[in-house]
């Protein structure tokens, strides 16, 4: 069953490589979608595949790329977009 999810990351995750981070996880996991840092210092994600694709990169996540401190992930359930492919930095 293919599930999307919307992420809000926050802690020190700009300057420290997390939106890299983040594509590189979301290979490894085989999930599609996007990450962007945002205005007030958080990383925004969208991710979308399987159930367990996302939450093996839901726990990379948490954790983060060396020098990243993640002091809370946001979690909100998002509707699938079958038209969504690959997974881009913006």
């Amino acid at each position: 069953m293919r599930v999307a999810r919307e992420y809000v990351v926050t802690g020190r995750v700009q300057g420290v490589g997390f939106r890299y981070f983040t594509q590189a996880a979301a290979a490894r996991a085989a999930v599609c979608g996007w990450v962007t840092n945002l205005p007030d210092g958080r990383v925004a994600i969208v991710a979308e595949g399987a159930a367990e694709a996302l939450e093996r990169f839901e726990r990379e996540i948490h954790h983060g790329p060396p020098g990243a401190i993640v002091d809370h992930v946001e979690v909100r359930q998002a509707a699938p977009d079958a038209r969504r492919t690959g997974f881009s930095i913006r």
